[in-house]
């Protein structure tokens, strides 16, 4: 992530927002960030109106982490984090505050939503801000088709139907995951739940500490297996660690 820096806009996208965004349908106007050589953050400022939204993307890898630190003219100003791969807020500012560290799950194009809530923005007000964005550490390289084969068309090294729970009937099911295996033990494990939603979860070193949702991610351990709660027990999955690590 050291490359001059630049921002550009990349035109206008129609989408809705989640629960915790402004409006349920606006424009948003997608901007790209890089940094400056030698550098792992970078200030940018602007100014909201109403319900205009933008989206600050930046390029990372899985197992960077991403720091945000919003500061706004108007109270009701937050910014949301969007993992890559994913339309789902892991960070949620309306509910989580104006500072933000975490680990990324997935390589590609983490977004950072800036936003007015429904009630500033309904009344067409202002803010002025200034928002802090850095990328640190190194990436998790995924391991090369030389050394695991992939699975021919993705980027997926294996694919397997997992034991899941999704949703607050507790009604056990099985869920389609794939994984993409990095450096060091790591990988990106991606699972489909009914109804076609995904989770991505980062696992480190063979063990599983981040994902893309905003509820808290819980592991325990079972032998070789981990299973991941997402929330108050309405999702949860078993990943057996030779899916992760392969063997």
């Amino acid at each position: 992530m050291r490359a001059p820096l630049a921002f550009a806009a990349a035109g206008l996208l129609a989408i809705s927002l989640p629960a915790a965004g402004a409006l349920a349908q606006v424009a948003i106007e997608s901007q790209r960030v890089t940094f400056r050589a030698g550098a792992d953050s970078t200030l940018l400022t602007g100014q909201l109106k109403g319900d205009q939204t933008i989206d600050y993307k930046l390029r990372a890898g899985a197992g960077q982490t991403l720091t945000v630190e919003l500061k706004g003219s108007n109270p009701q100003n937050y910014f949301n984090v969007l993992a890559a791969g994913t339309d789902t807020a892991v960070f949620i500012g309306s509910s989580s505050g104006n500072r933000f560290s975490g680990l990324l799950p997935s390589d590609g194009d983490v977004r950072v939503r800036v936003y007015l809530m429904r009630p500033a923005a309904r009344r067409n007000e202002t803010s002025t801000y200034s928002l802090k964005v850095g990328i640190g550490g190194a990436p998790l390289a995924p391991v090369s088709a030389s050394r695991d084969a992939l699975i021919p068309g993705t980027p997926y090294h294996a694919s397997a139907a997992v034991p899941c729970v999704s949703g607050s009937s507790g009604k056990g099911s099985s869920c389609k995951a794939s994984v993409i295996r990095r450096a060091n033990n790591s990988a990106t494990v991606v699972v489909t739940i009914p109804g076609g939603q995904k989770r991505q979860f980062l696992f480190v070193k063979g063990k599983a500490v981040a994902s893309d949702q905003p509820e808290k991610l819980s592991v325990q351990r079972r032998g070789d297996v981990s299973v991941l709660t997402l929330g108050e027990n309405f999702e949860r999955y078993e990943i057996v660690d030779a899916f992760v690590v392969g063997g």
